[in-house]
């Protein structure tokens, strides 16, 4: 397996990581799948944007971080996988109250705070799940705490785009299939199916936490 496949993959992963947790904004999704198919494949692609932008920016600042961190590299992949295990943990551990989400409150609280609408067309769909999704701190997190663990991995810029692509990709075609999926049922995802999703999701998490740790320093 050449070093850029490696790469891609490694987006990938991490695109699904962040991606595959149905959480409130996944709710959103199925719900305005079940409204409008047209809006709800512009919602997704939205969502994915914003994995996109945040992986972006992490890949561009983690290898800088890396780097002022010559010396300590080891330990700076410590904490990076300490974060991404708390990301984990904490995920899995909220899979149990995935059940109770109120999405119509979400619907009314994001778009109050964002000052976007929750009806419209695509457009205008497309910029309220933008917004819902850039307001969420853990998504940066995460990809600020990948990157710079793998700051010298990231380092050329060719490395770096493959890797923002893999995860461009993977969490577009988990959001799309989400909404298809979502409209083929023509019902809500259920509790059970949502929990799996998050400890799929969050798993990977976990396996990339104690990845980056070892070896230990």
């Amino acid at each position: 397996m050449s070093e850029m496949w490696t790469t891609a993959v490694a987006g990938a992963a991490a695109g699904l990581g962040v991606a595959m947790p149905v959480g409130a904004m996944g709710v959103l999704l199925v719900q305005e799948s079940l409204r409008d198919r047209r809006n709800a494949v512009a919602a997704a692609a939205a969502v994915a944007v914003v994995d996109l932008v945040y992986a972006a920016l992490a890949t561009a600042v983690g290898p800088l971080v890396a780097a002022a961190l010559t010396g300590v590299e080891a330990w700076v992949r410590v904490v990076s996988a300490t974060v991404l295990m708390v990301i984990a943990v904490r995920g899995l551990c909220a899979s149990r109250h995935t059940a109770g989400d109120d999405s119509s409150a979400v619907v009314e609280k994001g778009a109050a705070a964002t000052g976007v609408a929750a009806t419209g067309g695509s457009g205008r769909t497309f910029v309220r799940f933008a917004a819902l999704t850039l307001v969420n701190p853990t998504t940066a997190l995460y990809f600020a705490a990948l990157t710079t663990a793998q700051g010298a991995e990231l380092s050329s810029g060719a490395a770096g785009t493959v890797f923002v692509t893999g995860a461009f990709v993977a969490s577009l075609a988990w959001q799309q299939l989400l909404v298809a999926v979502s409209g083929i049922a023509g019902a809500r995802i259920g509790a059970r199916a949502r929990a799996w999703t998050f400890r799929v999701g969050f798993g990977l998490v976990a396996v990339y936490a104690v990845r980056l740790a070892l070896p230990l320093p």
